[in-house]
């Protein structure tokens, strides 16, 4: 039956810009369907322990959010299929664009948007997975005021984790900023504003190794890499800021990326190749957040719908 199907749009990912793109693309009449790997929506959302910035909506933990996204999508009608997409590619047919190849068969569509999201950089410690959304978070502006007035520690050494400090000492009594090396490598003028806080310390060459606590974060065992040393930090949050990985790489050359594997598209959300759009955190941009998924996906339809206007197709 699916063979026999051509949509208008195909919408990889069911985070916030996946729902956020079907949403509109329902709104607008479009024949649509939504395709994620997991049976439930969200994507990192659904690890969030409380989202308190999403505007009309504070203090919902990030599965409650996730599930009204969920149904808002369900009440216009919105399919969503559990399929894991494996590669999408040209089709020869003049009303089709692409055909995408997933292990419960094949899709034919006009356009496509891409929304299939990325993953934070994990210390892959004892604790951290078991602590996650209890203490260990990945975004201090989501989290950070959950903290005001605690002793807390960021993990890493580039621009976001000397943000991250900026801003959480803003708020928490005490940050420790914890780097494996003796530089940082953020750029100088976040370096110059990070030293000339009082209330943050940098500790150098340490590494995390456990991350401890019963209900909550407790504290965290730093090795120190030049000497040998090992001590405990007392601390009731940690941010982990190492890094983030776009879930990119399944579909390497199918459009312009950068060097680590982010989808260069402005904010019309369109991409190098036609008929393609990029919405969320895979698309290359200074801000990720929930937020701004959600608008990616309203805009990455306008593309779409804009675009099969002027191909008429």
């Amino acid at each position: 039956m699916m063979e026999n199907e051509i949509y208008d749009l195909l919408i990889i990912g069911s985070g916030p810009a996946g729902m956020g793109a079907a949403v509109y693309a329902a709104r607008t009449g479009m024949r649509a369907v939504v395709l994620d790997r997991s049976p439930v929506s969200g994507g990192q959302v659904q690890s969030t322990y409380e989202v308190d910035n999403y505007l009309g909506l504070p203090g919902l933990s990030g599965g409650e959010l996730s599930d009204r996204f969920r149904e808002h999508a369900d009440r216009l009608g919105v399919s969503f299929i559990t399929a894991d997409v494996q590669k999408i590619e040209s089709s020869a047919d003049s009303r089709i664009l692409y055909t995408v190849h997933t292990d419960l068969g094949n899709f034919r569509t006009r356009t496509v948007i891409l929304a299939t999201g990325a993953s934070h950089s994990l210390l892959g410690v004892p604790g951290e997975k078991e602590l996650a959304g209890m203490g260990v978070s990945y975004c201090a502006t989501c989290d950070g005021a959950f903290y005001r007035r605690s002793t807390v520690a960021v993990v890493g050494g580039g621009d976001v984790a000397v943000e991250d400090a900026v801003y959480l000492a803003g708020i928490c009594k005490k940050v420790y900023l914890i780097h494996r090396r003796d530089q940082l490598r953020a750029v100088d003028s976040l370096q110059k504003k990070l030293f000339s806080l009082e209330n943050v310390e940098v500790i150098w060459n340490s590494e995390v190794k456990e991350i401890l606590g019963g209900e909550m974060v407790e504290s965290i065992n730093l090795y120190n890499n030049r000497n040998g040393g090992q001590s405990r930090l007392d601390v009731g949050g940690v941010f982990i800021a190492v890094g983030i990985v776009p879930d990119t790489e399944w579909f390497r050359g199918l459009v312009e990326m950068d060097e680590k594997g982010y989808v260069l598209a402005d904010e019309t959300c369109v991409t190098s190749t036609k008929g393609i759009f990029a919405a969320g955190d895979i698309r290359k941009k200074p801000m990720r957040q929930i937020i701004t998924a959600v608008a990616d996906g309203a805009n990455a339809v306008y593309s779409a719908q804009e675009f099969l206007n002027i191909e008429n197709i």
